[in-house]
C-alpha cells in the first residue's frame, strides 16, 4: 500500500476549521458563522429568556393593569357629523344672450368671469380662522345655560388651571366681539382654532365625484361637539352664499334704485300734466304758450316710459341671474343628541400594554447579558 492508504483520512474540527490552534487550516472568514452554530445560539438564548419568564410575566401583568386603568380613565370622544350636498350653476345657459344685449347698454347683471370660490374651496373655507373664531364666539345654549362656544372649549379642556398659574391670563375673559380682544385674547384664540384645526375638526368629500362634503367635529364633550359643528355649517354656508352673490345683489340694488327713482319721476310728470291742465280748463287756442307745460310733460313722460320699460326689463334678468347665481346648499345628515361615541376597548388596552411590557423587559434583559458577556 502507498502512503495515501496507510494514513487514515481526517476531516478538520469545527474549531480550526474557524481559526483554532492552526490559522492556517481556516476555512471561513472570521465574520462568517455557520448554521449549527447560529441554532445553537438562539437555542441559548431561548433558554435564557425561558430561565426569566417570572420578571416577564410580572412586567406584562403590570403593563396590563395599566392599560385597564388608562381604559377606564380614558373619557369617551363624541363625533358629530354633518354631511350636505352642494351645487353651484355654473353655465350661462340661455340667460347669456340677455346678459350681452346687457352689457351692450353698459349694465352689468354680474353673470360674467369665474366666481371667488371654485371646485373645493369652501372645504378650506370651513378652516380658516376668520370662520372658526366667529363660531367659537358664538353663543350656544348647554341644557338652558347661555355660553360662548370658546367658554365651553376652555372649560372642558381645563385650560384655565393653566392660565390661573400666569399672572396676566389669570382673569382673561372672552366677548363675541373680536375687535375689542387685547393682543392675549387674540394669541389665546389663535392658540384655540389652530388645535381646532388640528385635533377637533375634519372637513372631507367622501366621493371626489361628488359633490357631497362631510363635516366632523370630535370632542369630550359631547353638547359642545354638537352645539360647534350646526353653528360651523351654518356661519360657513351662509358666507358662502352671500360672497358669491354679492356682484349680483349689487347690481340688483342699483336696478331698483334707478327704477324706483324713473318711476318717480314718471309719476311726477304724469300728475304735472294733470295740473297744467286743471290750471287752464278752456285755454285760448290763441295763446300757444299756455300749452307750453303741458307739452314738456308729456314728453317728460314719453321718456320716462321708454327708460323704465328698459330698466324694467333689466331688473327682472338681474332677478334671474340672482337665482341663478346662488348656490343651492342641501344638509342631508345633522348630527342627532346622543351622539356617536368612541371609548377604548379594555380588552385591546390591556393586552396592548401587557405585549408592549413584556417585550421591553425581554430587550432589557437581553441588552443586559449582552454588556455583561462584553466585560
Amino acid at each position: 500500500m502507498n502512503e495515501r492508504q496507510d494514513k487514515p483520512q481526517t476531516t478538520p474540527s469545527l474549531r480550526e476549521s474557524w481559526g483554532g490552534p492552526n490559522n492556517e487550516q481556516r476555512t471561513y472568514p472570521d465574520d462568517e458563522i455557520s448554521l449549527k452554530e447560529l441554532i445553537l445560539k438562539l437555542r441559548e438564548w431561548y433558554r435564557y429568556l425561558l430561565s426569566k419568564w417570572k420578571p416577564i410575566v410580572l412586567a406584562g401583568i403590570l403593563g396590563g393593569v395599566l392599560g385597564l386603568t388608562y381604559a377606564w380613565l380614558k373619557k369617551p370622544v363624541y363625533t358629530a357629523t354633518t354631511t350636505f350636498v352642494l351645487e353651484d350653476e355654473k353655465g350661462g345657459g340661455g340667460l347669456s344672450q340677455y346678459m350681452g344685449l346687457a352689457a351692450m347698454v353698459g349694465i352689468d347683471l354680474g353673470g360674467s368671469g369665474g366666481g371667488i370660490f371654485q371646485g373645493d374651496n369652501i372645504m378650506e373655507l370651513y378652516k380658516s380662522r376668520t370662520m372658526l373664531q366667529k363660531t367659537l364666539l358664538t353663543e350656544a345654549d348647554f341644557n338652558g345655560r347661555k355660553q360662548l362656544l370658546i367658554d365651553r372649549f376652555v372649560e372642558f379642556n381645563e385650560l384655565r388651571k393653566g392660565w390661573d398659574k400666569k399672572k396676566e391670563l389669570k382673569n382673561i375673559q372672552f366677548t363675541g366681539d373680536p375687535a375689542r380682544f387685547s393682543i392675549k385674547q387674540d394669541s389665546l384664540v389663535g392658540e384655540i382654532v389652530k388645535s381646532i384645526n388640528k385635533n377637533y375638526l375634519t372637513v372631507s368629500k367622501p366621493d371626489k365625484k361628488l359633490s357631497i362634503i362631510k363635516v366632523e367635529v370630535k370632542a369630550k364633550d359631547e353638547l359642545f361637539a354638537k352645539q360647534f359643528t350646526d353653528q360651523l355649517v351654518a356661519n360657513v354656508n351662509n358666507f358662502y352664499v352671500q360672497t358669491k352673490t354679492k356682484k349680483a345683489m349689487e347690481n340688483l340694488a342699483i336696478l331698483q334704485h334707478q327704477t324706483d327713482s324713473v318711476r318717480r319721476e314718471l309719476n311726477s310728470a304724469i300728475g304735472g300734466v294733470a295740473i297744467s291742465i286743471d290750471a287752464n280748463p278752456n285755454a285760448n287756442p290763441a295763446r300757444q304758450v299756455l300749452r307750453v307745460p303741458s307739452q314738456r310733460r308729456t314728453v317728460d313722460i314719453q321718456a320716462n316710459t321708454a327708460i323704465l320699460e328698459e330698466l324694467v326689463k333689466n331688473l327682472e334678468l338681474a332677478k334671474v341671474t340672482l337665482r341663478r347665481e346662488t348656490p343651492l346648499i342641501q344638509v342631508v345628515d345633522r348630527p342627532m343628541l346622543p351622539l356617536e361615541k368612541n371609548t377604548v376597548n379594555a380588552f385591546l388596552a390591556i393586552m396592548a400594554f401587557f405585549s408592549g411590557f413584556s417585550f421591553l423587559t425581554i430587550i432589557f434583559l437581553s441588552l443586559r447579558r449582552v454588556i455583561y458577556s462584553a466585560f
